[in-house]
């Protein structure tokens, strides 16, 4: 984990915030000393498989499926597509030192392309056949800085920042 967390949360929610409400509570009770904790959570919901994959982005297409393999696994779902809307939610949940919970959320709406235009990034299945409404670039043609400006996880990292800076400045 990033946080130098060992283990994982058990993602076994029925929401995304559920699950990144399962990953901060993880993070909190394993922390050496008391302070906030954040995590995420993301899915992808297609309109036209009825919301799928949603909260199982990551794993529909099996629990050790490759990058590669879930993408093809989503192209061969939408084979007879004519709407390939789709959206990506980000939910963030914030654990305060008293426990409190706070919740923040992203969501960029967009089509999934009939091939991928290029490679995938490690790990992000989608990125290679996402295209946000209002670009013509996938996520993997974007620079970090493109992505980050208008994503979903940036949407919701930016508020739970804002946030957390509103904390600080009440307690400094």
């Amino acid at each position: 984990m990033e946080a130098g967390i060992e283990g994982e949360a058990v993602e076994d929610g029925d929401t995304l915030f559920a699950n990144a409400l399962k990953k901060a509570h993880f993070v909190q009770e394993r922390r050496k000393t008391p302070g906030w904790s954040m995590a995420d959570d993301t899915g992808l919901f297609i309109r036209y498989l009825d919301g799928a994959p949603g909260i199982k982005a990551a794993r529909w297409a099996g629990e050790t499926a490759t990058t590669d393999e879930i993408t093809h696994y989503t192209l061969k779902q939408l084979i007879d597509a004519l709407d390939r809307t789709a959206v990506f939610e980000t939910a963030v949940a914030v654990v305060g030192p008293d426990e409190k919970e706070y919740f923040f959320s992203g969501q960029v709406g967009g089509k999934i392309l009939e091939a991928p235009r290029v490679p995938p990034q490690p790990k992000m299945p989608y990125s290679s056949i996402f295209m946000p409404h209002g670009t013509n670039k996938v996520w993997a043609e974007m620079t970090t800085e493109e992505e980050n400006r208008i994503s979903h996880r940036g949407i919701a990292f930016r508020q739970a920042r804002k946030f957390l800076e509103g904390v600080e400045q009440k307690i400094g």
